[in-house]
């Protein structure tokens, strides 16, 4: 009977240590996982980041696009157009520079209608309009022309077909003043007759090209917004 119970106190023994092995397995499992559920094998492993991707950490701070690079007023870089600039803009930006209210497009507009009046001033002898386009010089040119064709009791005809072509030639600023020449290529009929209606120079059935250089200028201080004809020249 003494054998008996000293085989089931074996027996208990045995029982309490399987099963403290047990706890402790379990411990041990659970530290070496930091308490974390064992990996199901039929859940696909998360992609690995890739490392070209940006980041989507808030505290990376991206480096600017050079490509669309966004530049101050004091440091907008020089373009080849602005660096590669003819005589001529050059000009324009020297006038637009005095005159912000400058524009090229328009002053070549009105040199174009300058042009139609004043030969149609000329023509009639019409001292008014001329005075209020042309400076003192080249008024008093014009006015001398008139007089004489007066004193010879002649008229002059003049039909203004087309303006071929009306371009800016050179552009400056002298002095606070800005110059422009405007080289006009125009189609014109114009017959000079006396008194007695007889032609004495010109051909009413001929129609003749001419080239006129004609140079504008504006103080670009003054308030007065208008250009008046200062030159004056002709390649015919």
């Amino acid at each position: 009977m003494g054998e008996g119970f000293q085989f089931i106190d074996i027996i208990l023994f045995a029982m309490i240590a399987a099963f403290l092995i047990l706890r402790l397995r379990n411990v041990l499992g659970r530290h070496k996982d930091h308490g974390r559920p064992q990996k199901d094998p039929f859940t696909p492993d998360p992609q690995a980041p890739d490392p070209h991707s940006p980041a989507k950490d808030d505290n990376v701070i991206q480096l600017p696009d050079q490509g669309n690079q966004e530049f101050t007023e004091d440091e907008t870089p020089v373009s080849e157009d602005s660096a590669q600039a003819s005589p001529l803009d050059q000009g324009f930006a020297d006038i637009r520079a005095a005159d912000n209210s400058f524009d090229a497009s328009e002053f070549i507009a009105g040199a174009r209608a300058a042009f139609e009046m004043i030969v149609e001033a000329f023509a009639k002898g019409d001292r008014e309009t001329l005075n209020s386009l042309l400076n003192d010089e080249v008024y008093n040119n014009f006015v001398t022309a008139i007089h004489n064709r007066e004193e010879n009791n002649e008229t002059l005809e003049n039909t203004l077909i087309r303006l071929v072509s009306n371009e800016a030639i050179e552009a400056y600023v002298e002095n606070s003043i800005g110059l422009i020449t405007v080289k006009i290529i125009s189609e014109q009929v114009n017959v000079t007759r006396n008194a007695d209606g007889e032609v004495v120079d010109g051909n009413s059935n001929q129609i003749s090209e001419i080239t006129d250089i004609w140079t504008f200028a504006r103080d670009l201080g003054s308030r007065n917004p208008n250009w008046q004809l200062v030159a004056t020249r002709s390649l015919d």
